[in-house]
């Protein structure tokens, strides 16, 4: 027999696996691979005694072991083909992960096979809870947050919503991502100001469960029998619905006056125009009448006044600056 063949095997490096959990998933909520490699380690260990996950793996009958090892001692642990699941906290466990790397790359050690299992992942939308759980906080702590009111915040809602405009009017991708998060503070900050009403209160899920409903209701097209195959049908659905929800008696019935002056004209002239009401335009003399005209002639041929007018007006604003550019200085 030959040396080579008495020679014992090398032992079997193990396996760590780095299990992964989202603090946006109630604890507990674990994918069935993350269950099997828990129950079938030969050991579980977390750094972190107050992990959210634990009373929920204890329950479970896992025995999960309170240690924070090295790099080193880790891979020791796995010596023999023996499993170790590390349970993440918050953070990532960077360390130990940048330990094991300098180990890997050193070349002096038989590494263990280094799995990374996510347990619970995010799914679309769940950074919305962050923006939930932030609110709660600065509303509670925050002095100017805390004392804010619907009506003190009234003029906000209506300064973000123009910024919005003016991000997509202008194409700009960045600006238009950070005021739709402007306006979706306003949203989620009034939700958390209503939690507080004594006599009716209501919360972000109460809004968002309002607009889930409505928006099913009035798409029988998509989520019921009726069929739409063109955007004019899919708008007649749309009418349809609201009007049965509404119980209006007048095409005018919630229209806010208080918006601009061109819109709520076209706002008007698009309610009268769908109804098929012929309505004549009220005679009158001025600059406000002739307005009026432009904007329902506007609306007829589908362009929106307020739009073409602010084109209009960034045009007129670039000749100033051009004038005021060649015009001689002052001295």
């Amino acid at each position: 027999m030959n040396a080579s063949s008495s020679e014992a095997p090398a032992p079997a490096p193990g396996r760590i696996v780095l299990l992964t959990t989202s603090h946006r998933v109630a604890p507990g909520l674990l994918s069935w691979p993350a269950w099997q490699a828990l129950r079938a380690a030969d050991a579980v260990l977390c750094a972190d005694g107050a992990h959210p996950q634990l009373p929920y793996l204890r329950e479970a009958g896992i025995a999960v072991r309170d240690a924070s090892p090295t790099a080193e001692e880790l891979v020791g642990a796995c010596a023999g083909g023996r499993t170790v699941v590390v349970v993440a906290t918050g953070e990532g466990e960077p360390a130990l992960t940048d330990g094991l790397a300098r180990l890997a790359g050193s070349g002096r050690v038989a590494m263990p096979e280094l799995e990374l299992l996510p347990a619970s992942y995010d799914l679309p939308g769940a950074r919305l809870l962050d923006l939930v759980q932030v609110m709660d906080r600065i509303r509670a702590e925050c002095p100017w947050s805390s004392r804010q009111t619907h009506r003190g915040l009234a003029k906000y809602g209506i300064e973000e919503a123009y910024e919005l405009v003016e991000a997509i009017e202008a194409g700009d991708r960045d600006e238009l991502r950070e005021e739709l998060g402007d306006v979706l503070l306003q949203v989620v900050f009034h939700s958390r100001i209503a939690e507080e009403d004594p006599d009716a209160p209501f919360s972000v899920d109460d809004v968002a469960g309002g607009i889930v409903a409505k928006l099913i209701h009035r798409h029988p097209h998509v989520f019921g029998d009726e069929t739409a195959e063109t955007p004019e049908e899919v708008k007649e659905h749309w009418l349809r619905t609201k009007a049965e929800e509404k119980r209006r008696t007048s095409v005018t019935e919630g229209v806010p006056l208080g918006q601009p002056g061109l819109a709520l004209a076209a706002k008007l002239a698009s309610r009268a125009r769908t109804a098929a009401l012929d309505v004549p335009l009220p005679a009158g003399e001025g600059v406000g009448y002739e307005l009026l005209a432009l904007a329902v002639r506007a609306e007829a041929l589908g362009v929106d006044p307020e739009a073409a007018l602010r084109a209009a007006a960034r045009a007129y604003r670039d000749a100033i600056r051009a004038a005021e550019g060649e015009a001689p200085e002052q001295g």
